[in-house]
């Protein structure tokens, strides 16, 4: 599908989109699986509030593959294909961006939709670091558009009633919890140029992966305030870590061990969090409903009170249509929507936090990467052994050729 020819450049200011009622329209930039699989149905589910009216894909066969899937989609009907996203923004004119490319594009892409006038809506990581991400905040205006991460995991019938319970006190004090993402991938899995670099990636499991399950942790015990942590690079051939562990500790006194690994066969992703008077516990994969959820009372809790802590006979399930569901609100009310600004920020500190403390062996506190740290720049923060073209510290320097001098040109 070609590009439209002769269309005006996009404007780099616009005014909010904040405070519409809808119906808003909608573009997708990336056609891969998990705009198909993940976004689509959402966008299917909040017909008519909100329309799809364009794709953009490098690959223009892909293009046509996915606009034959659209229409399989009840209330989605036929889309604009675009291989040129500033030439879509300029004719299009959309409400709303949904960003599923791989990572390395998603600063550019957002700014580009921010200044627009687009909000944006963008598969994780929003950015690369903590310097992207101010920079895309800068550019928010209020009243929108903004931008927010997709944070699936916090949003579903099960979350919200464990985290209801957890901030009313019901369950009594939290005071340990785990959280885990132990995955499998494989060399072929890395065989995509992009993936296991810094440039493109941004970062390994810990970025990539388990940044849902942190960010969920992050959702149901509040803020952090250390964290002290180890990486290895254990199996894959690729620039980043491929397992992470950490130790956390929160504002409200609790302490967590968190995984992040992509050499575990035996998949799962497991938040616990042992209260005073309960354990409650999530076992998934990459998707809960409320049976996933489990609460466990102490010896002695009244069966009344334990009771109450059923999660609702409503199974909403974790997914991009509930998450979407809040930032169409947003978008109507001209306020900032789930998944962006404070929230976002903060998992995504958390992660470099978590870099910085296994690179250099040392505690690390929020507020701790300031705008001069390297690790505001890169989650790799220029580590030995880590940052790319950088050695391991005490490491024997590259050898090179002997430049010749006059002793060894003569004869």
């Amino acid at each position: 599908m070609p590009d439209v020819p002769d269309v005006p450049p996009a404007p780099t200011t616009a005014p909010a989109t904040g405070g519409r009622p809808g119906p808003f329209r909608a573009a997708v930039i990336g056609t891969g699986a998990i705009v198909t699989g993940a976004h689509l149905p959402a966008l299917a589910a909040r017909a008519p509030e909100v329309e799809l009216v364009a794709a953009v894909d490098v690959d223009p066969a892909r293009l046509e593959a996915f606009a034959e899937e659209v229409v399989r989609h009840p209330g989605l009907g036929p889309v604009t294909g675009w291989t040129d996203f500033d030439a879509m923004l300029a004719a299009e004119r959309p409400d709303l961006v949904l960003i599923g490319t791989p990572p390395v594009f998603h600063r550019e892409q957002t700014l580009a939709a921010l200044a627009a006038g687009a909000w944006v809506w963008c598969e994780k990581p929003l950015c690369l670091s903590l310097a992207e991400f101010d920079e895309i905040a800068a550019a928010e205006r209020e009243g929108g558009p903004h931008a927010s991460v997709v944070a699936q995991h916090r949003h579903g019938s099960g979350t919200v009633h464990a985290r209801a319970l957890l901030e009313s006190g019901e369950l009594g004090a939290p005071r340990v919890a785990h959280c885990q993402t132990t995955w499998y991938r494989t060399e072929e899995y890395y065989a995509v140029p992009w993936r296991g670099r810094w440039a493109s990636e941004g970062g390994g499991p810990t970025m990539g992966h388990g940044i849902h399950q942190n960010d969920l942790l992050l959702h149901l015990l509040g803020d952090w305030t250390e964290i002290r942590a180890m990486a290895g690079r254990l199996r894959h051939d690729v620039e980043t870590e491929d397992v992470s562990t950490a130790l956390v500790r929160f504002a409200n006194g609790a302490v967590a061990t968190v995984v992040n690994s992509v050499l575990s066969p035996d998949e799962v992703s497991r938040i616990r969090i042992d209260c005073d008077d309960a354990t409650v516990e999530l076992t998934h994969l990459y998707g809960h409903t409320n049976a996933d959820w489990r609460y466990t009372p102490r010896p002695g809790v009244e069966p009344r009170r334990v009771e109450r802590w059923r999660t609702p006979e409503r199974d909403v399930p974790s997914s991009h249509t509930e998450q979407l569901a809040g930032i169409l609100a947003a978008m109507r009310a001209g306020v900032r929507p789930p998944g962006s600004g404070h929230d976002a920020r903060r998992t995504l500190e958390f992660t470099a936090a978590l870099y910085k403390a296994a690179f250099t062996g040392r505690p690390v506190r929020p507020g701790d990467i300031g705008p001069d740290d390297p690790y505001h720049r890169a989650m790799h923060g220029d580590a030995p052994g880590w940052a790319p073209g950088v050695p391991p510290a005490g490491a024997a320097p590259t050898p090179t050729e002997p430049q010749p001098t006059e002793e060894t040109t003569l004869p």
